[in-house]
């Protein structure tokens, strides 16, 4: 490890050991996160990360390899948007939001992701690739972070890893499609009965726990 992943993990520091089986995976940043363990993931952890599930076992064991656990805190900052990309994350708990800010300063929430879901791994296979995006915790998280180069590599060696990245990519385009078609075709009135809709429909954890603010639902129909 030479360098600090995103600047929410820290800024470039001097060389820290080589990683261990038994040790801490990460040096604590500036901001403050703070390694899940100091053993490191678990399978059953993995496993609970839809991109993981149908992995064979010696892949799975491979990403574990390469796993990084780490800790936010409610309000932290994960990733900020067009930094160099330096690692992919999957969320083990908690929930995040990623979002973008115009020039003009207006927020567009792209997307709220929980337990079991991932983001940032579309620009690790971008030449020069960068974060697409802005990401905050908005609850204690614990989430897994495999740098960009370790990706790339177990994606080169593991085809069940690959597939299953294509199938993540293939519901990230589906889903700005659809981002894009709501803002661009609809109006702020049915953009907001849409998302009333979705977010109350019966199984979704969003609508037992969250409370959503006047700024919240702004912030996600587009009208900031």
């Amino acid at each position: 490890w030479t360098q600090a992943l995103p600047r929410a993990l820290g800024t470039k520091h001097a060389q820290t050991p080589a990683r261990s089986s038994s040790g801490p995976r990460l040096q604590p940043s500036r901001e403050g996160y703070e390694p899940l363990s100091d053993k490191g993931p678990t399978p059953t952890e993995l496993r609970t990360v839809a991109l993981f599930d149908d992995l064979s076992d010696g892949t799975a064991q491979r990403v574990l390899l390469a796993a990084n656990p780490l800790h936010f805190t409610a309000g932290q900052h994960i990733l900020w948007e067009q930094e160099p990309c330096r690692a992919a994350y999957f969320i083990l708990s908690g929930d995040v939001r990623v979002y973008r800010v115009s020039m003009e300063g207006r927020e567009q929430v792209l997307v709220r992701l929980g337990p079991g879901q991932a983001f940032n791994t579309v620009p690790v296979f971008q030449r020069d690739g960068q974060n697409p995006a802005n990401v905050v915790a908005l609850s204690e998280v614990n989430l897994l972070a495999i740098e960009s180069a370790d990706l790339r590599r177990l994606a080169t060696e593991n085809s069940d890893l690959a597939l299953a990245l294509l199938g993540d990519f293939a519901d990230r385009l589906v889903h700005l499609t659809d981002l894009v078609e709501s803002l661009a075709l609809h109006t702020v009135q049915k953009r907001l009965a849409r998302f009333l809709l979705d977010h109350a429909s019966p199984g979704r954890r969003q609508a037992t726990k969250q409370r959503w603010t006047q700024q919240d639902l702004a912030v996600h129909v587009g009208t900031v």
